[in-house]
């Protein structure tokens, strides 16, 4: 999921804390797996914090997504990859990657799961060039 921050913002984000984010493109690596879940089901309510700014806050990225500077640009889906492989991936290119966010459960040893790029072309030619 790509997300744009409009202005630096410091965020509480559950059990992280406060976390300073510099303005700009953030790449959101999940898998969307749960019990009687699908991509469409989880995008479609990720999609609903980010324009409601309000809901019920389950996962980092939920506190993240309810901050006022953010907006949603758009979903990738990848078929043959898992969360970890694509995730790493991007901590190749990415300007930082978010220590902890998104990743609690993760078991490849990742930074974490949600990346700052410059711009939307950052993120694709991270995803192009490394996969």
């Amino acid at each position: 999921m790509i997300n744009h921050l409009k202005e630096n913002s410091s965020i509480t984000i559950g059990k992280l804390g406060v976390i300073d984010f510099k303005k700009g493109y953030y790449c959101y690596v999940g898998s969307a797996n749960g019990k009687s879940v699908d991509i469409e089901s989880r995008t479609s309510r990720h999609k609903q914090l980010v324009s409601l700014k309000a809901g019920k806050i389950k996962w980092h990225i939920d506190y993240f997504l309810v901050n006022p500077d953010v907006s949603f640009l758009k979903i990738k889906k990848f078929e043959n990859c898992g969360e970890c492989e694509i995730s790493k991936l991007l901590e190749k290119s990415a300007g930082e990657t978010i220590r902890g966010f998104g990743s609690s459960d993760c078991k490849a040893g990742c930074i974490g799961h949600l990346h700052h790029f410059r711009s939307v072309g950052s993120i694709e030619n991270a995803l192009h060039k490394n996969g």
